[in-house]
């Protein structure tokens, strides 16, 4: 998925290939399989992560371009159109179009091809057709999502925006009559973008304003500049933005220490967190910049801290939860009736996909995929896999035992891989809030211990940014 700089405002206005022309039905898909498509990559999505869809909300209808990070290859498109909460349309690079694994999907998910230089110089001009078909999709009241840092990468910040989508939206404006929806959408995962079942994160942004610029058209470089300016201004506002990916921990720490001894409300919202942690990265880089003495030092301590609580599973907001012997009889209670009834289908689920697991397992390494294209490949390795698994046994059954036994393994085994994971989750879960209430309420002495260290830990923060306050 890309986004080029574009062809001049002459070519753009240019008519566009037949091959490309929109075709957008009344839920803004382009067709049977792109919403079918549309649907099984938004479950993919959300059977890889765990999604938190959070911001503005997207119009249902009408003209929309979604502009988004892009740390994570192809599955960005499918979190953006799950936060839209309608089929998209995605600008991808040509040579994804002809690709042998995922070509097919590309293709049958409506995507419109981007010519760049790096992949073939010859076919650049081609990018007339892709301008004008994007900027007609967006006219018939379709939505469309770009990536303007032009590539998938596993930066700790965002790249430098290119000027494909300020120009997409200025060219469309002409078709439309006026300014349409422009949105920015950030993209963050916390525990590893490539782990499963790790956190992602969706934030919309407010739409972004540019009603003053509408009328000028592509062909003022000055208003290219500056809707291109805007934009990046929308995606840092989503997006944590660090010099080193190392210091995401050490932003996350203390964006949570601090939050825990001071902050007014303990609750989990998304928005205010993403926005604390924007705060305190631009404080830990300044800190640098300004070779603050006490920055190291603080990030060491913050890091310390994280650790020690990690080995006795607590977070620093646990530390002011005790929990009452009430609860904690109900929690038990709850927790003995759902397993003794799980157990079983967990157990059944575990033995019956063990062996395509054990193979994913042990073929992935070999491949040596990037960071930022690996859960891509996870998605779509373990797909095949899980359901090449799925039609051997239903083969089977038809063989050994006839056609409404295999039948039946069709439409049993995937339910049952689905329910396991579901256990999976709930176990994990269960097994942190009793190791959590373990240390809270049978050691007082090691809680007291942490808090405390909590609280110096807090007030560094604060006395590092009344410095920095000062500094100004």
């Amino acid at each position: 998925m890309t986004d080029p700089d574009g062809p001049p405002a002459s070519d753009m206005a240019a008519g566009g290939s037949s091959r490309f022309r929109p075709r957008v039905g009344p839920d803004g898909s382009s067709g049977w399989w792109h919403r079918h498509l549309h649907r099984t990559m938004l479950f993919a999505a959300r059977t890889y992560y765990q999604v938190a869809a959070v911001g503005e909300e997207v119009p249902r209808r009408g003209p929309v371009l979604l502009v988004a990070n892009h740390p994570n290859s192809l599955l960005d498109p499918a979190l953006v159109a799950l936060a839209a909460s309608r089929p998209m349309r995605f600008l991808a690079r040509a040579p994804l179009f002809q690709h042998r694994g995922i070509g097919w999907m590309v293709r049958g998910s409506g995507s419109i091809p981007v010519y760049r230089q790096a992949d073939d110089p010859e076919l650049m001009g081609r990018n007339r057709d892709t301008f004008q078909a994007v900027q007609e999709t967006l006219a018939a009241g379709a939505g469309v999502g770009i990536f303007p840092e032009g590539l998938s990468h596993s930066a700790p910040a965002l790249a430098p925006i290119k000027t494909g989508a300020a120009r997409i939206a200025l060219a469309t404006a002409q078709l439309t009559g006026g300014p349409f929806p422009v949105l920015p959408v950030g993209l963050t995962f916390r525990g590893g973008k490539e782990r499963f079942r790790s956190d992602a994160l969706i934030l919309v942004g407010k739409p972004i304003r540019w009603s003053d610029l509408a009328e000028a058209g592509t062909g003022d470089p000055e208003a290219v500049r500056e809707l291109t300016r805007r934009i990046q201004v929308g995606l840092s506002r989503v997006t944590v933005n660090l010099q080193r990916w190392e210091d995401f921990p050490v932003v996350e720490m203390a964006e949570a220490v601090h939050q825990a001894e001071y902050g007014a409300t303990r609750n989990a919202n998304p928005v205010r967190w993403l926005a604390r942690m924007r705060r305190t990265a631009h404080a830990l880089e300044r800190a640098r910049k300004e070779d603050d003495p006490g920055a190291e030092e603080l990030a060491e301590g913050l890091m310390e801290h994280q650790r020690v609580l990690e080995s006795v599973g607590l977070s620093p907001a646990d530390l002011h939860q005790v929990p009452r012997t009430s609860v904690a009889v109900r929690w038990t209670l709850r927790n003995l009736v759902f397993f003794g009834l799980a157990a079983p289908l967990a157990v059944l689920g575990w033995l019956a996909f063990l062996l395509p697991w054990t193979v994913l397992k042990h073929a992935e390494p070999r491949f040596r995929l990037p960071s930022d294209r690996r859960a891509t490949y996870r998605v779509l390795g373990g797909s095949v896999v899980f359901g090449v698994w799925v039609l051997l046994v239903a083969l089977g059954a038809r063989y050994g035992l006839g056609w409404r036994p295999a039948m039946a393994m069709l439409a049993i085994l995937p339910i049952l891989g689905f329910v396991t994971l579901a256990i999976r989750d709930r176990w994990r879960d269960a097994i942190s809030d009793l190791q959590r209430f373990l240390v809270l309420r049978g050691r007082a002495d090691i809680r007291a211990r942490l808090l405390a260290r909590q609280r110096e830990l807090a007030d560094e923060i604060r006395r590092l940014q009344g410095r920095l306050e000062e500094g100004r």
